[in-house]
C-alpha cells in the first residue's frame, strides 16, 4: 500500500498561514513590545530615542479621564447597540422569510444596501441629516410642531444618534445570516406544529428561535467585536465631541497614536482593549457552552 504523503495537506494552508503569521500575529507581537516603550514620532527616525519604561504606559492609561471616558462611551454602544442590531436584523429576516408578498424580496436588498455603502459617505449624509438647522429629521419635527432636536450637540443625544446610524448600518450583514439559518430549518417541522394546532407565536418560540440559537451566537459574537471596536462614525460626525462624550476607545487609540504620535500610549490603549474583547468573546462561548449541555 502506497504511504499517505502527511505534509501534503500543510503545502495548501502555508501560505495563508504566512499571510496570517505576516500581517496579523506579527503586528500583534510589535504593538505588545511597543506598548513598553515611549516610541513617538521621533523615535522612528533614531531608534537611539526609543526607551523602555514597563508598564508605565498602562498605568497612565488607567489614570487618563479621557481613557476612562472613552471606557464608559464604549460600554454604553455596546449594551444599547447590541440587542438593536440583533433584535432589529433577526425581525426583518423573520418577515422576509415568512412574508408572502413579493415586496418582501425587495426587502433583502434595500436593508442590506447600508452595509456594502462605505461608512464615511453614510456619514457623511446623515450628519446633513442631523444638521440642527437645516437637517430633515428637525424639519419633520417643525413640521409637526415639535421643538428641534440637538442630535450631535447634547453629550447624551449625540450617543444616541450615532448608535441610530450604526444600527440602520448594522442590520443588512445580520439579517442575511439569519435568513440563511431560517430557511434551513425543515418546513416539516413547521407543518407538524400546525396540525397540532400551534399558533404563530409557540411557532415561533418552541421552533424557530430555538433552533436559531448557533445563528444568534455567531451574530451577537460578531456585533458585540464590531461594536466594542466602535471607530468610524465618531471620527467622522462628532470627532469625539462634544466634551469627548462619543470618544470611544478605538477613537482614543487613533488621536493618540495617529494625531499626537504616542505609539507607545496608544498601543497600551489597543492591548486594553484586545484584552478586553478577548475576555467578553471568551465568556460569551463559555454561557453557550452551558447553555448547550443544559
Amino acid at each position: 500500500m502506497k504511504a499517505i504523503n502527511t505534509k501534503t495537506p500543510y503545502l495548501f494552508i502555508a501560505p495563508a498561514l504566512l499571510l496570517l503569521g505576516l500581517f496579523s500575529l506579527f503586528p500583534i507581537v510589535v504593538a505588545l513590545v511597543i506598548s513598553f516603550t515611549d516610541i513617538s514620532l521621533e523615535g522612528l527616525g533614531d531608534w537611539s530615542m526609543i526607551h523602555f519604561v514597563g508598564l508605565e504606559n498602562y498605568i497612565q492609561v488607567f489614570k487618563d479621564p479621557i481613557f476612562m471616558k472613552s471606557l464608559f462611551n464604549t460600554l454604553f454602544y455596546v449594551v444599547i447597540g447590541v440587542p438593536l442590531v440583533i433584535v432589529c436584523s433577526l425581525a426583518i429576516a423573520l418577515l422576509i422569510n415568512f412574508g408572502k408578498s413579493r415586496i418582501f424580496r425587495a426587502f433583502r436588498v434595500i436593508f442590506y444596501m447600508p452595509s456594502i455603502t462605505n461608512v464615511v459617505a453614510v456619514a457623511v449624509v446623515w450628519s446633513y441629516l442631523y444638521n440642527p438647522q437645516l437637517g430633515l429629521f428637525n424639519y419633520v419635527l417643525n413640521w409637526l410642531h415639535l421643538p428641534p432636536v440637538p442630535w450631535l450637540t447634547d453629550p447624551n443625544m449625540s450617543k444616541v444618534s450615532l448608535i441610530a446610524l450604526a444600527v440602520w448600518r448594522g442590520i443588512g450583514v445580520n439579517m442575511i445570516i439569519f435568513l440563511a439559518a431560517l430557511q434551513g430549518i425543515p418546513k416539516t417541522y413547521y407543518e407538524a406544529a400546525q396540525l397540532d394546532g400551534a399558533t404563530n407565536w409557540k411557532q415561533l418560540t418552541k421552533i424557530t428561535l430555538p433552533l436559531l440559537r448557533y445563528a444568534i451566537f455567531f451574530v451577537s459574537i460578531t456585533t458585540m467585536i464590531g461594536w466594542l471596536q466602535f471607530f468610524e462614525e465618531p471620527l467622522v460626525m462628532t470627532k469625539g465631541g462634544p466634551l469627548d462624550s462619543t470618544t470611544s476607545v478605538a477613537l482614543f487609540i487613533y488621536r493618540n497614536g495617529f494625531q499626537l504620535s504616542n505609539f507607545g500610549y496608544a498601543a497600551a490603549g489597543s492591548f486594553i482593549l484586545f484584552i478586553a474583547i478577548i475576555i467578553i468573546t471568551l465568556l460569551q462561548f463559555r454561557l453557550q457552552k452551558k447553555e448547550v449541555d443544559y
